[in-house]
């Protein structure tokens, strides 16, 4: 018989890099957006590159710093939001414990609060775009705030995004 060593909990995130090095209140909330790991954004921001680039768009620099910015809060702000809608269950699985909302390092109004700011960030990036891009970007609000309670329903719920 082959033994194995006990499964360990893999953290849900290993807090390293430039938010490690931020003092204790602020790292808090950018775990809370996980600006520790950037894919999120990345993921967000390059089809945003690549639709201005083969849209023949001119000046694109300042826009690519608007999107960039963009991504940034907005993806930030979905996880935010995520967190404060699956608080409760992020308690109560090993991996997401020591989440900020789900460990009590934040409350949840000060979560709200942060959304709100994050979310004040996406508008100001949303008034720099055409009317038909802030329509697009509008509607895909509702998905992104569905997407926590797609997961109490489907094991796939980053098919609804």
């Amino acid at each position: 018989m082959i033994e194995t060593a006990p499964a360990q909990i893999v953290p849900d995130s290993e807090h390293k890099g430039l938010v490690a090095r931020l003092p204790q209140p602020w790292r808090n909330y950018a775990l809370l957006a996980r600006f520790d790991r950037p894919i999120g954004s990345w993921l967000l921001f390059w089809p945003c590159a690549w639709g201005l680039f083969l849209g023949g768009a001119t000046g694109t620099w300042g826009v690519l710093a608007w999107m960039l910015l963009g991504a940034i809060a907005m993806r930030g702000a979905g996880c935010v939001y995520n967190d404060i809608v699956d608080a409760d269950l992020d308690a109560r699985v090993a991996r997401t414990a020591l989440r900020p909302i789900a460990s009590g390092a934040v409350s949840k109004r000060a979560a709200w609060i942060w959304l709100l700011s994050l979310c004040g960030v996406g508008l100001i990036v949303l008034l720099q775009l055409r009317w038909e891009a802030q329509l697009v970007a509008l509607g895909s609000l509702a998905l992104v705030a569905a997407y926590p309670f797609m997961k109490r329903i489907t094991g796939w719920p980053q098919a609804w995004l």
